[in-house]
């Protein structure tokens, strides 16, 4: 099946969980993996969809085996371990990412990777990402998220309480719609 069948028929289904018009494009995929490198592993990414920036992060040199997929939409699942074999991937929701803790042995995460519709949740369920996510992540830990707004995705009192700050790296207009990166981080690191 093809990346853009298998995104028409998600998106079918359930058009506010995929929450986009067309999958991402190559290049916000290199831009939201742009300060990913093989020493972060293991990285987690949420989200994957069709695994466009899965792709991207290979080829900064991650090898699968360093990734952790959890994606909620059944097919892309299925499609994620069919391509992406090595990779633990995960079908379940982003917001209970803590209760994954023990895939992690003793290496906390470096990064996470997020394509989730995260301006479509609620600050509850941005509470529960985040706070799971920074959970999973070693000191030094970043979470790169994609926006198509011109603010940080992540609402301000979720972000002052976890004690985390937000920077917009760049954006790319070769996306549809055109998309900027963020990225979260610990406020004391």
């Amino acid at each position: 099946m093809s990346d853009l069948a298998a995104f028409l028929r998600a998106w079918a289904r359930d058009p506010l969980g995929i929450a986009a018009v067309a999958p991402s494009s190559l290049a916000l995929a290199k831009l939201i993996t742009a300060e990913i490198s093989p020493e972060m592993a293991p990285v987690i990414e949420l989200g994957p969809g069709t695994g466009v920036f899965t792709k991207a992060l290979i080829a900064r040199g991650l090898k699968q085996s360093d990734l952790i997929l959890i994606e909620y939409e059944v097919d892309f699942a299925r499609l994620l371990a069919a391509r992406f074999p090595q990779a633990t991937v995960l079908r379940g929701d982003a917001a209970r990412v803590r209760k994954h803790r023990g895939l992690l042995d003793d290496a906390l995460a470096g990064a996470t990777i997020s394509g989730l519709p995260i301006l479509n949740m609620n600050a509850r369920q941005q509470m529960m990402i985040m706070r799971g996510c920074f959970e999973l992540m070693r000191p030094g830990g970043r979470f790169f998220q994609f926006t198509y707004s011109p603010i940080s995705p992540i609402r301000r009192p979720v972000l002052e309480r976890l004690g985390l700050k937000a920077r917009r790296l760049s954006s790319t207009l070769r996306n549809l719609p055109p998309a900027a990166v963020y990225e979260i981080s610990r406020r004391d690191e």
